[in-house]
């Protein structure tokens, strides 16, 4: 049967299982636009590209699924850039179709013309520029595929509009063939037996996992693991959830404002098993004196990321999930676990000192702590919400305070630090899980850089919860020139010409809250959760309040300022 190019497009994107799309209409997508309106898919008309993107990314974060969202060509295309960076640094699979002007007036600057195969080539895991509509079956196929598969990213389709409209005959491919592209999934088996003949002679060992956890689904495997052989883990900011926060061999967070027992014995340990971790400089701080006395073991699907800035002893190249699924099974067979575990008392007694000298802490008392706002966030829903974050301070408290038991329960920005993401990824969150609880934790300054998509939210009515830690600064940059710049607060006051959230959110035809004292917190938060519209929680809190520890950048991570 002939089918046009928007045609087959849907058709494609129904195999694969896509039910919602984010969208952004224009002239040049105008033909797949039209066709959509006869399709079944649950539609999602965002405010902003970029919002789109942000919105596809955090529905994948939370669903495991790939996001898809449907924008226009030039500027709309180009407003993509960075919700397509942001997922290609944190391993996000997020497929971006573009419309494009039709092929005969590419390359001569037609009217909202943009070679987006062009920009986006190096924040993309792959991309297309569709030249011949009997390609397109094959190209939607084969995005996915790159989408989902090895490591994870987004992959982009650039389709003329003339390439939509045309007529052809459809047959969908059932399999991908892509020479040169065959990740690797099983592991090495010697090096699996190497690397658990270390972990089993080590005396202070620790477990660093990433995303790679969350992402290929081995948060299970991990805690066996980790349980087996009496190991403490900790995890990176894109970890949380991947080991239970709550769990007794949980060391937090490390790296730059990671606890202060974490970044200890990182740096004390004489083993170290990096899982789906990619040793970011956030991580390592300065690097030759990271983990310098141990033997260093690193499981990773991308075989470019091992040893890129980390030696390490013996590199795993595959799936995390398989491979600690074989390690477990070994140690299912492996005597004298018992011994073993007995044998490592004293690494988590020295453990327990470095928790008992330095714990999280703040002090609360008239005036709101950010930390305080967080930890009544957990407490009243129980640790079960999705989170997700915008970034910087507001974003380091969350990773501190709030106890991440489950995988995909956190959504934020890690490798890029984007701004103005949190709000749109909790839409998508909320549009993939619509009875759970999503909050996103913001600041001030972040919240405005995507603040339109609350007519998204109040239009499909997307229960979404927002809470602001209003401290009238961009408080990171803030704490840096605190720090750095002996306090000159250069271009980092917003407070002063910050709108009345409250009234914003109203405009919109959302909730808007307010608590100004210690008093109100729980009140407001309360309201909040039980009430099924989107709410702007403003939290008036402490202006100059810092996140700590902190590693100063360049400096070894146990080196840390503490409060």
């Amino acid at each position: 049967m002939k089918k046009t190019g928007a045609q087959i497009l849907l058709e494609c994107l129904k195999r694969e299982g896509v039910e919602v799309i984010f969208n952004y209409p224009g002239g040049a997508i105008l033909p797949v636009n039209d066709e959509l309106s006869r399709w079944d898919f649950k539609m999602i008309l965002v405010r902003h590209e970029q919002g789109a993107v942000h919105a596809a990314d955090g529905y994948a974060r939370a669903s495991g699924k790939a996001g898809v969202c449907i924008v226009t060509s030039g500027p709309g295309a180009t407003n993509t850039v960075t919700g397509l960076a942001t997922a290609f640094m944190d391993s996000v699979p997020v497929v971006v179709i573009t419309g494009q002007v039709s092929t005969p007036l590419i390359g001569n600057d037609a009217f909202q013309e943009a070679d987006i195969v062009g920009i986006t080539r190096p924040c993309t895991k792959y991309n297309y520029l569709v030249t011949d509509v009997r390609d397109l079956a094959t190209i939607v196929r084969e995005a996915f595929y790159i989408a989902g598969s090895g490591r994870p990213g987004p992959v982009l389709v650039d389709l003329p509009k003339d390439i939509a409209s045309g007529v052809t005959e459809f047959k969908y491919p059932q399999e991908v063939h892509i020479r040169g592209y065959q990740p690797t999934l099983d592991g090495h088996m010697q090096q699996i037996k190497r690397a658990l003949n270390l972990m089993l002679k080590a005396h202070r060992p620790v477990i660093y996992a990433g995303g790679g956890v969350i992402t290929a689904g081995a948060a299970q495997e991990l805690t066996k693991i980790a349980e087996m052989l009496n190991i403490p883990v900790t995890t990176t900011l894109m970890g949380l959830g991947g080991f239970p926060g709550t769990h007794p061999l949980s060391l937090g967070m490390l790296g730059m404002h990671g606890t202060y027992r974490a970044n200890m014995a990182v740096t004390d340990c004489d083993l170290l098993l990096a899982v789906g971790a990619r040793f970011d400089d956030r991580v390592t701080g300065k690097i030759d004196a990271f983990a310098p006395k141990a033997e260093k073991i690193h499981i990773d699907i991308d075989p470019t990321s091992i040893s890129k800035n980390v030696r390490v002893d013996v590199p795993i190249v595959g799936d995390c999930k398989r491979i600690l699924s074989k390690m477990f099974a070994l140690l299912q067979e492996e005597k004298g676990l018992d011994e073993h575990q007995r044998s490592l008392g004293p690494w988590h007694e020295q453990i327990e000192k470095w928790k008992n000298t330095h714990r999280l802490t703040y002090h609360q008392d008239e005036v709101i702590k950010p930390q305080y706002v967080i930890e009544r966030i957990y407490e009243m829903t129980k640790g079960e919400a999705v989170i997700t974050t915008e970034v910087g301070q507001n974003q380091m408290w969350t990773a501190q305070y709030y106890l991440f038991d489950h995988p995909r329960t956190l959504l934020t920005s890690g490798g890029l630090g984007t701004m103005g993401y949190g709000f749109p990824a909790a839409i998508g969150a909320q549009v993939a899980f619509p009875e759970r609880t999503v909050i996103d934790i913001a600041g001030d300054g972040s919240i405005q850089m995507n603040i339109q998509e609350l007519a998204t939210a109040v239009q499909y009515k997307l229960p979404v919860k927002v809470a602001i830690l209003n401290n009238g600064y961009l408080g990171m940059v803030r704490q840096w020139q605190e720090l750095f710049y002996e306090r000159r607060y250069s271009m980092t006051h917003i407070g002063n010409i910050s709108p009345d959230f409250v009234k914003l959110a109203e405009a919109y035809g959302a909730m808007g809250l307010r608590a100004t004292r210690p008093d109100e917190v729980v009140p407001v938060i309360r309201e909040a959760l039980r009430t099924p519209l989107p709410v702007l929680m403003d939290f008036v809190v402490e202006p100059e309040e810092g996140v700590y520890p902190m590693v100063p950048a360049g400096e070894a991570i146990d080196r840390m300022l503490l409060v």
